[in-house]
């Protein structure tokens, strides 16, 4: 057993060996590092370096550690060696209109080419109706037109020629031609018609099914004219605008040489542009080509936005002015956002859809570098992880509908060509969704090859330290905050110390040290300050706890109002002040908890009450067998225990778990056997194996404190205490008053290494040998010899 001395119960930061007297000095170095995060380092830069497939990064560590800055810090290092990758962009496909078709291009060449597409476009609709204006195609149309005319005019002639001597005369309504026999020289009407005899009705009725035939006829001939006609007036447009047309198509043709992409799509667009030439000229009013349109009515006006739409350029990527690969930070979350989309227009209702609509996600932006997701958005947007995923695994980047997947019913109406899958994918998230994917996903080792895992902590040394402190320097310039003193810089230090739980560690929670130095400026901004100072940075700390321990104070006002029992004084046979952690997610705080044992004859061997009520965990009851285990090996070995035992957190109205109360329950199970008292001014915790041996805990700094302030309320005696497991004592980072009151006698706190040490200080007397006759002047002495009255008396019965 050791009686701690004050100078233990923290590490303690001498401001006066830092080397400067506040952050203003030039002795601090203000580059970016990432502090004590070594191992993550050569794991991400390894799997930055690694282009192979599947070796994407997964980043994992708790929340506040600089994850997400740090993986974008180092992807743009690396993005900086990496050359720009190519634009894309997708334009119609004139071959299969459900299917864009994409053109990539030497970086920042996509906006030149759609301007200069846009250009020609702008161009050919001022160059092509001048050149349908002059003479020699006026006069070349004419000459069609009346040609066709004039074939038309012959047969229609003939017809109603032949029509008459046959007795019909021919007559044109909105519906087409209508016969009308012919009798004494007048044509008749239905009616006049139906009053005719009817040898005279029928001789009439068998003439017009020639008639009728021969109508057929002359309008298949008619017909052939037009589509004879249409073709004439094509070659004459093709002929005339191909020269207009092709040497405009050739200088984008020279411009891009070296873009294939471009030279195969350009082709087509030349034909495409020529066979649908009409839609350049087609917004003339003249009498000539109004009649054309009459004689052939499939020649519809067309708006020009209409007919030079499938010729613009929907730019996907544009990496102009970029001088490296792009890095890419998923912010703003949806699927669509992170795979692209293609969108819809309502018409008249109906969805209609075409490649303009196709809008890119990030993973067309991030292409050809990287880009880094946090793990739970992917995991919690439907469809985003198998999207990903398939993109991964097949080296596309297609663009769906994701409910495609979930219906029966395609609702896309194109289908975009796929873009190669060139991207570095990094997800940020905590260790729990790794283990999720790992676990539950067979793809996820084979897609995400390397982990960078961030430490919560870092070591407690002078490389450390100095790192801590030009980060302070650099939070000072970026976030223009008042200059921090060396006492001030030395309690940050303390407190990262104080955060990590342990002498040994510094928090590598840099959110939360950021925190606590923005709420230092406050305060002393707040008292007119123009330097942070040390009683600033500890009243940030003290403000931020008092924000979060309203459970806390609530708590410690049910013990003070005895409503929940906690004896701080004399002693108590079979009850014991145990300590338990609670973690509320931003706070820790601890409070003592009575914890009591009866004993009786019997043979139900120990009973936790918190097993039986179904309120304790698989660690805790784990506890309880180690206890027994104890017991068996220690008292058992000249007879068999007959023993029944009832050990029950008193007062305690919720789930129960963990082992570091199991040395506590045993010290009670001891005391109720041998009939001792516990000194109730001492609180306990520890684990403890089957040897009796005293083993580590956690939160072993907040338990000290629970109990020193109910005890500090109560009145400090100078023989109040605490006792803790040896291996603990560097975990120990006690705030101010707990340090005071053990430099001054007035608390104490002891470190054991076994259960024998522990019953000295509690019951005051030997812990002693077992020895076959007993004894009455040790703990165990009674203990063997009350156990061994038990199994007597188990005998008698």
């Amino acid at each position: 057993m050791r009686r701690l001395e004050y100078h233990e119960l923290k590490r303690f930061c001498d401001s006066g060996l830092l080397g400067f007297d506040t952050t203003a000095t030039d002795a601090l170095d203000v580059s970016k590092n990432i502090i004590g995060q070594s191992r993550a380092v050569a794991s991400f830069n390894f799997g930055l370096a690694t282009r192979r497939k599947g070796y994407n990064i997964y980043v994992s560590g708790v929340t506040g550690s600089g994850k997400t800055t740090f993986a974008k810090h180092f992807a743009q290092i690396a993005a900086a060696n990496d050359p720009a990758p190519r634009d894309l962009c997708y334009v119609y496909n004139f071959k299969d209109a459900k299917h864009p078709k994409l053109l990539s291009l030497k970086s920042g060449t996509a906006v030149s080419f759609k301007e200069d597409l846009e250009e020609m476009l702008d161009v050919l609709l001022v160059e092509i109706p001048k050149a349908f204006e002059q003479k020699d195609f006026e006069e070349q149309r004419s000459d069609i037109v009346k040609k066709f005319e004039k074939q038309r005019d012959q047969e229609m002639r003939g017809f109603v020629k032949e029509a008459k001597e046959m007795g019909f005369e021919v007559r044109y309504s909105d519906k087409g031609m209508v016969f009308s026999p012919i009798v004494d020289g007048v044509a008749l009407s239905v009616e006049e018609f139906e009053n005719l005899e009817e040898e005279k009705r029928d001789e009439i009725s068998e003439k017009s099914g020639s008639i009728q035939t021969g109508a057929n006829k002359v309008m298949a001939k008619i017909r052939s004219y037009d589509i004879k006609a249409r073709k004439h007036i094509d070659e004459l447009e093709y002929n005339v605008a191909l020269f207009t047309v092709g040497r405009l198509v050739a200088k984008l043709q020279e411009k891009y040489q070296d873009e294939q992409g471009v030279l195969d799509y350009l082709v087509l667009l030349k034909e495409d542009i020529l066979d649908n030439i009409g839609g350049f000229h087609a917004d003339g009013d003249g009498d000539e080509e109004e009649g054309l349109q009459q004689l052939l009515p499939w020649i519809a006006k067309k708006a020009k936005e209409d007919v030079l739409s499938k010729y613009r350029v929907n730019i996907l990527t544009d990496n102009s002015g970029a001088t490296g690969a792009p890095v890419h930070l998923g912010v703003n979350p949806t699927y669509a956002n992170i795979m692209g989309e293609v969108e819809f227009d309502s018409e008249f209702g109906n969805l209609t859809t075409d490649y303009m609509k196709i809008k890119p996600g990030l993973v067309h932006k991030a292409n050809g570098g990287y880009l880094i997701l946090q793990a739970k958005d992917v995991l919690s947007i439907p469809f985003l992880w198998d999207g990903l995923k398939r993109t991964i695994a097949t080296g596309e980047i297609t663009i769906e509908n994701p409910k495609e997947h979930a219906a029966s019913i395609p609702v896309a109406g194109i289908k975009p060509e796929a873009v190669a899958f060139d991207i570095k994918i990094i997800l940020v998230g905590a260790s729990l969704y790794h283990e999720l994917l790992r676990g539950f996903d067979e793809d996820f080792c084979d897609l995400f090859k390397v982990l960078a895992f961030f430490d919560y902590e870092m070591d407690y040394n002078a490389d450390n330290i100095r790192e801590i402190c030009s980060f302070i320097k650099r939070f000072v310039k970026e976030e223009q905050t008042f200059d921090f003193d060396a006492g001030a810089v030395a309690a940050v230090i303390e407190y990262s110390s104080r955060l990590a739980g342990s002498q040994k560690k510094l928090t590598s929670r840099f959110d939360r040290i950021s925190e606590t130095l923005t709420e230092a400026y406050i305060w002393a901004k707040r008292a007119g300050e123009t330097v942070v100072m040390e009683k600033y940075v500890k009243e940030a700390i003290k403000q931020h706890d008092y924000r979060l321990n309203l459970y806390e104070e609530k708590m410690g006002e049910m013990i003070e109002s005895d409503i929940i029992m906690i004896n701080t004084s004399g002693g108590k046979i079979g009850e014991i002040n145990g300590l338990a952690a609670i973690d509320t997610g931003d706070y820790i705080f601890a409070k003592p908890t009575k914890i009591t044992a009866t004993t009786y004859v019997g043979k139900a061997g120990i009973v936790n009450i918190e097993n039986e009520a179904q309120m304790s965990g698989e660690i805790h009851d784990k506890g309880t067998q180690i206890i027994i285990g104890y017991l068996g090996q220690k008292y058992a070995q000249h007879f068999p225990l007959s023993l029944s035992c009832r050990v029950c957190f008193e007062q305690n109205y919720s789930s129960i778990d963990g082992d570091s109360a199991s040395s506590t329950e045993l010290y009670c199970v001891l005391s109720s056997l041998a009939q001792i008292p516990i000194n109730q001014e001492i609180a306990v915790t520890g684990s403890i194996n089957q040897r009796g041996e005293i083993q580590a805990v956690g939160a072993i700094t907040p338990k000290i404190e629970g109990f020193f302030d109910l005890c500090q309320k109560r009145g400090l005696t100078g023989t109040q205490g605490v006792i803790i497991p040896r291996q603990n004592v560097p975990d120990l980072v006690l705030n101010d008053d707990v340090i005071k009151a053990v430099r001054d006698g007035r608390f104490h706190i002891y470190a054991i290494s076994g259960l024998d040490e522990g019953i000295e200080i509690l019951m005051g007397m030997k812990a002693g040998e077992i020895t076959e006759e007993g004894s009455a002047d040790t703990i165990h002495g009674l203990v063997f010899n009350r156990l061994r009255d038990f199994y007597e008396r188990s005998l008698e019965e």
